[in-house]
C-alpha cells in the first residue's frame, strides 16, 4: 500500500504542482502565457486519452506490469522535463509524463483491490480518496515551498528518488494478477483511436470555452469541438457494444449498481468543479479578499475532505454504500446551496463552515462510491473498473468547466450573480448524483 500511495501521490501532485510556477516558466523560455498553460494541459490530456487503453493493457499484461512501467517513464519523463531548454520540449516531457502517471492511475484501484480482503476492501478505497485529496491540496504548497529556495526545474527533480523507491518497491511488493478463465481485452487500433479522438475532442472543447471564460479563445469553436467529440463518441460506443471484452467498458454499465455508481460520479465530480473554478471569483473579484485570504477559506474544502475520508471508509460495510453516498451528496448540496446565499460581505468563518460542509459531504460520497465501482465489477474486470473511475472524475470535471462557461458567458460581470447561479446549478447536480447513488440501495 505504500508503493500505491506514493505512486498515486506523485501522480496526482504533479498535476497541480506546476500552476504557481507557469508564468516563472514562460518568462525563462520566453514563451506566452497561452502556450505556458499546454504544459498543464499537456499532462492533464494524455492521462485522459490513455487511461481505458492502459486499464485494457493491465488485465491482459498484468496490473503490477502496468503499473510500473508508467513509474518508470514517469520518473524518466521527469528528467526531461527538468533538462527541458524549449517550451515545446517541456510540453513534450509533460506530455510523456501523463503517460507515466496513466499507467499508475489506471489500474491503480485493481492493485488495491487486490491487496485487501474483499472485508476491509473499503479501507483501501478511503485510503485512496484520502490521498488524492491529500495530494490535490498539497499541490501550491509543494510548490511554494519548492520555489521559495530553488527553481522550477527542482518540481521535477523531486520525482526522481520518489520515482525509484517506488519502481524498486513494486516489484517485491505489487501483487500479480490472479488467474482468469475469461478471454482478455481485444486490442484494436482503431478503438484505441477513436477513444483518444472522443476524450480529446472533449476535454479541447472544455479547454477552450474555458479560454472564452478568461476573455481568450472562440466559443463557437469550443462548442463545435464538444459537438465532434460526441459524434465520435457515439460511433466509437456502438462498436464497443457488440464486443463481449470491450475497450470501453460498455459490459459494466450493464450492471445497474455500476452505472448508477458511474452516473453519480460523474455528476459529483461535476458540482465539484463548478464549485471549486468559481470560489475564485467569487472571492476575489464579487467579495475584493487577498489572495492570501481567499486561499486559506478555499483550504477549508479539502481539509475537511481529508478529516472525513477515514472514517468514510470505516462506514463502508456497516452501511449501504449508496445510502452514505446520497447522504454525502445531500451534504454536499447543502453546503454549496449555503455558499451561493452568502452576503456581499460576509465574515470568513461564514464562508470557511459552508466550504468544509462541501469537502465533508463529498468525501462521505467518494470512497462509498469507489468501494461500489471496483467491487461490483467481476474480478478479471478490475482494470476496466478501475479506469472508469479516473474516466468518470475527469468527464465530470470536463462538463463542469463547459456548464460554467456557459454561465459566464450568460452572466456577464463581477456583482457574483454569476457565482452564486454556478453554485446552485452545482448543488442541483450534487442532488442528481445524491438520488442516483440512493437508487443502488434497492439495487
Amino acid at each position: 500500500m505504500w508503493v500505491i500511495i506514493l505512486g498515486l501521490t506523485v501522480a496526482v501532485l504533479d498535476s497541480s504542482i506546476l500552476n504557481l510556477a507557469l508564468p516563472d516558466i514562460a518568462r525563462q523560455l520566453r514563451a506566452g502565457a497561452a502556450q505556458s498553460v499546454w504544459v498543464v494541459n499537456a499532462y492533464q490530456l494524455t492521462t485522459l486519452l490513455t487511461l481505458l487503453p492502459l486499464a485494457a493493457l493491465g488485465e491482459r499484461l498484468g496490473y503490477r506490469r502496468v503499473y510500473l512501467a508508467g513509474m518508470a517513464l514517469f520518473a524518466l519523463a521527469s528528467v526531461g522535463a527538468m533538462l527541458a531548454a524549449s517550451m515545446p520540449s517541456l510540453i513534450a516531457a509533460r506530455a510523456l509524463q501523463g503517460l507515466g502517471a496513466s499507467g499508475v492511475m489506471a489500474v491503480n484501484a485493481a492493485l488495491v483491490r487486490l491487496i485487501y480482503p474483499r472485508a476491509l476492501l473499503g479501507r483501501g478505497m478511503a485510503i485512496n480518496s484520502l490521498v488524492v485529496a491529500a495530494a490535490s491540496m498539497a499541490g501550491p504548497t509543494v510548490a511554494a515551498g519548492v520555489l521559495s529556495v530553488a527553481s522550477w526545474h527542482w518540481l521535477f527533480a523531486i520525482n526522481l528518488p520518489l520515482g525509484a523507491w517506488i519502481w524498486w518497491q513494486g516489484q517485491r511488493a505489487l501483487p500479480f494478477n490472479p488467474p482468469s478463465t475469461v478471454a482478455a481485452p481485444r486490442f484494436s487500433v482503431l478503438d484505441v483511436l477513436l477513444n483518444g479522438a472522443m476524450f480529446g475532442l472533449l476535454f479541447l472543447g472544455g479547454a477552450r470555452l474555458g479560454a472564452r471564460q478568461a476573455g481568450a479563445g472562440n466559443a463557437g469553436a469550443g462548442w463545435l469541438l464538444l459537438l465532434a467529440g460526441l459524434a465520435v463518441g457515439a460511433v466509437h460506443l456502438w462498436r464497443q457494444w457488440r464486443r463481449p471484452v470491450p475497450l470501453f467498458p460498455v459490459d459494466l454499465l450493464r450492471i445497474p449498481v455500476f452505472a448508477l455508481s458511474m452516473a453519480s460520479s460523474v455528476g459529483a465530480f461535476c458540482a465539484q468543479m463548478l464549485g471549486f473554478l468559481c470560489l475564485p471569483f467569487l472571492l476575489l473579484e464579487a467579495q475584493g479578499r487577498s489572495h492570501i485570504e481567499a486561499g486559506l477559506l478555499i483550504t477549508a474544502w479539502p481539509m475537511a475532505t481529508v478529516l472525513v475520508a477515514p472514517l468514510a471508509g470505516r462506514l463502508i460495510g456497516r452501511y449501504a454504500d449508496g445510502a452514505l453516498g446520497g447522504v454525502g451528496m445531500l451534504v454536499f448540496a447543502a453546503g454549496l446551496l449555503a455558499t451561493s446565499l452568502l452576503g456581499t460581505h460576509p465574515g470568513g468563518w461564514d464562508v470557511a463552515w459552508r466550504l468544509a460542509l462541501c469537502g465533508a459531504g463529498f468525501a462521505l460520497f467518494q470512497s462509498p462510491n469507489n468501494h461500489t465501482i471496483v467491487s461490483s465489477a467481476p474480478l478479471e474486470r478490475s482494470g476496466a473498473a478501475s479506469g472508469m473511475l479516473g474516466t468518470a472524475r475527469l468527464t465530470g470535471q470536463t462538463l463542469g468547466a463547459v456548464i460554467l462557461s456557459a454561465i459566464f458567458v450568460l452572466r456577464p460581470g463581477s456583482d457574483g450573480a454569476a457565482e452564486a447561479l454556478a453554485l446552485m446549478v452545482a448543488a442541483g447536480c450534487a442532488l442528481l448524483a445524491g438520488c442516483t447513488s440512493s437508487l443502488r440501495v434497492r439495487t
